[in-house]
């Protein structure tokens, strides 16, 4: 296995305090090895990305609430994951890998648990695991009538050659990472052009995580960030913002996640569009209610 960067376990405040209820809306987590095995051919491993670990960096950010993504190193097997809902409480809910190896049962499990979306990645690490466009399809056909959202990973690909498989499903779908966006590119890049045309139909969401380490730029990252503010003035009320602790086959350095938050504050430099990514806008996609799951 390919070694990664860890993530920074002394997580910094950031300059500008979290509002009440902000949301963190994508993390992974690792279970006990002994009880929680991953694949054997999983791709990242960190045993120190505990859910307790996780907790403490969302309590420095002042983050309380959150969504956690199943790890492909788990595939569909949800037991760690719902075992970090049943710890994190109810100001979490899951977004799972669903399959047709996941049973009936199985989702309804997840569903009690506290899962509210599923997620297909498209990441080409996954090798012979991608998802394929009849997967896409049944696996919609099953989660959204229980209301789930769907997130979609497209690193590395045209989304056009992905996004027309969910045109017609009536749910809410989110773009993980800022989309496949080409940075040398800039604003002229049509992938970034689609992007912002799914936007503008009510039901695609665009979260803003990874763009450190998808900039081409370096620190300070401008090119993410110039990306970042056409999202917001273009879409304000569906954009999302995500830390993706503990920032999965990273090959480093990677950023202090206080520093990630403080990026926010570049990406969107007006109080209330942040309070709009942080709080509003997670709480309608995600339903939360008084800090739990609806």
């Amino acid at each position: 296995m390919p070694e990664y960067a860890p993530f920074d376990p002394d997580t910094r405040e950031p300059a500008d305090p979290a509002p009440p209820f902000a949301c963190d809306s994508q993390t992974h987590i690792f279970g006990d090895p002994e009880r929680f095995p991953t694949r054997p051919d999983a791709a990242y491993v960190t045993y120190d990305a505990t859910v307790e670990a996780m907790l403490q960096m969302h309590k420095t950010l002042g983050i309380e609430r959150g969504v956690i993504v199943q790890s492909t190193a788990y595939g569909t097997d949800h037991a760690a994951l719902i075992d970090a809902l049943r710890i994190a409480g109810p100001g979490y809910q899951g977004c799972g890998v669903v399959n047709d190896t996941v049973s009936d049962t199985h989702l309804a499990e997840m569903h009690e648990a506290g899962v509210r979306g599923a997620r297909f990645n498209f990441h080409p690490k996954l090798k012979n695991a991608l998802p394929t466009p009849e997967d896409v399809r049944r696996t919609a056909a099953r989660v959204v009538p229980l209301g789930w959202h769907l997130k979609l990973h497209m690193n590395g690909l045209d989304p056009r050659e992905v996004t027309p498989l969910l045109e017609d499903v009536e749910t809410d779908v989110v773009i993980d990472h800022f989309g496949p966006l080409q940075y040398p590119h800039g604003l002229d890049d049509p992938h970034f052009a689609h992007v912002c045309e799914l936007l503008q139909r009510g039901n695609w969401w665009i979260m803003l995580s990874n763009g450190d380490r998808r900039s081409q730029t370096g620190y300070p990252w401008d090119d993410a960030t110039a990306y970042a503010r056409e999202y917001v003035a273009r879409a304000p009320e569906r954009v999302l913002w995500a830390t993706d602790w503990p920032h999965p086959l990273h090959a480093g350095p990677i950023p202090n996640d206080g520093e990630l938050m403080d990026l926010l504050s570049r990406y969107a430099p007006d109080p209330a569009d942040r309070r709009r990514i942080l709080v509003d806008n997670p709480a309608r996609l995600f339903r939360f209610d008084d800090g739990g799951v609806a």
